[in-house]
């Protein structure tokens, strides 16, 4: 481990450490080099040095700042030393399950299948947060609720561990329910569940959270953009963030269009319900809140999932946070998180670039964050 120039003879190192989570999925190449970025200029910001990997670091987080690429379990981060928000840029979660989109519903009823820490309370409290929607953790239970909510109309089955918007599918019969249940292992479907939720056409995905890393706490909300891949498949294809020096109220403050309001409501009620899990902690905590229509025309919105760790809007939010730190009177930050794929992208000239290059599974890739937008008075009306 390097030390700090800064450090005394004597004094604990202090570092800021990016490493893989147990048993998290592999990132690609430029995942990789987008969350060094971000632990980098954690490690400016906190004046320590960085550190790529866990290397001998355990069992003592003294003088460590931690940024994992997920979740953390509560054993795992005691492990590490990590006692709460101020130890890690993410959060920690006491059982598995929490830390996926499983727990943003209510089961079928009393008599379904469900881990022994499952909160009934935290899905009937967000139930008004998020959109029509069952977890099941069995095939049984499964069926059931597809009968409930095929009523609806249309519906989109979702593993939790499953990443990227990868391996959803749009169900339309219970018949079609079964087909899909055969792709899973019992052992998954019982460990893990599977969410059935209402499906919305015209879907604009809002992110809305906070982060605090020292003395500086931010709230933002945002639009996700979609690109096209390599393979030609629409996917993820960065963040347009507005960042507020302060917490929730910071951002409620603000005099937002309807649907945002609803949704940074929304966002906030999920994120108090987490009282429900006791032993969860986080620094960084990311709502991302689906807005469209359902098969009946019925405009909606919801909660699709939460997200505490690091992630693809997590270089904006730094931006405007080393911002705000050079400058205490800043008090808004536009900022974008930007992914293209393929070999011709034509970049703003402040853009700061974590990855360009071919990335060995996604092909050519480019990945930078730039600020668009600085002002010492957040506005009095967002735009539309």
């Amino acid at each position: 481990m390097t030390e700090h120039r800064g450090s005394q003879p004597g004094e604990a190192k202090r570092t800021v450490i990016a490493f893989s989570a147990p048993g998290c999925e592999p990132l690609y190449a430029h995942e990789r080099e987008a969350m060094a970025a971000v632990a980098r200029t954690i490690a400016s910001l906190k004046g320590f040095a960085f550190q790529q990997g866990l290397g001998n670091s355990s069992g003592n987080g003294e003088g460590l700042y931690f940024v994992p690429d997920d979740s953390l379990l509560a054993t795992d981060a005691a492990r590490l030393g990590i006692n709460g928000p101020q130890d890690l840029f993410g959060g920690v979660v006491p059982w598995r399950f929490v830390m996926t989109k499983a727990i943003t519903h209510e089961l079928v009823d009393g008599s379904a299948k469900r881990p022994k820490e499952w909160s009934t309370g935290f899905g009937r409290t967000v139930s008004a947060a998020v959109l029509p929607g069952y977890t099941v953790f069995s095939r049984h239970d499964a069926l059931r609720a597809a009968q409930r909510l095929l009523r609806l109309g249309p519906a989109r089955l979702k593993p939790p561990l499953a990443s990227r918007g990868q391996d959803q599918h749009i169900v339309r019969s219970v018949a079609d329910v079964e087909r899909q249940l055969e792709r899973y292992r019992s052992p998954d479907l019982d460990e893990c569940g599977l969410v059935l939720e209402a499906d919305l056409h015209d879907i604009v995905t809002l992110s809305v959270g906070r982060t605090e890393i020292d003395e500086i706490m931010v709230a933002y909300y945002g639009t996700q953009r979609t690109t096209i891949d390599n393979a030609g498949q629409s996917v993820y294809g960065g963040s347009d963030l507005i960042v507020v020096r302060g917490g929730w109220e910071a951002l409620e403050g603000l005099q937002l269009p309807r649907a945002l309001t609803l949704a940074t409501v929304q966002a906030r009620a999920y994120d108090a319900a987490m009282a429900e899990y006791p032993g969860f902690f986080a620094s960084r905590r990311n709502y991302d809140i689906g807005q469209g229509v359902d098969s009946s025309g019925i405009w909606r919105s919801g909660v699709l999932e939460a997200s505490w760790r690091i992630g693809g809007s997590s270089t904006a939010e730094l931006a405007a946070i080393t911002i705000m730190k050079q400058d205490p009177d800043i008090q808004l930050v536009r900022a974008s998180a930007v992914k293209r794929f393929g070999n011709s992208s034509r970049l703003p000239v402040n853009a700061d670039v974590h990855f360009q290059g071919e990335d060995p599974d996604e092909g050519p890739i480019t990945r930078y964050t730039v600020v668009t937008h600085v002002t010492r008075e957040p506005p009095k009306k967002a735009a539309d």
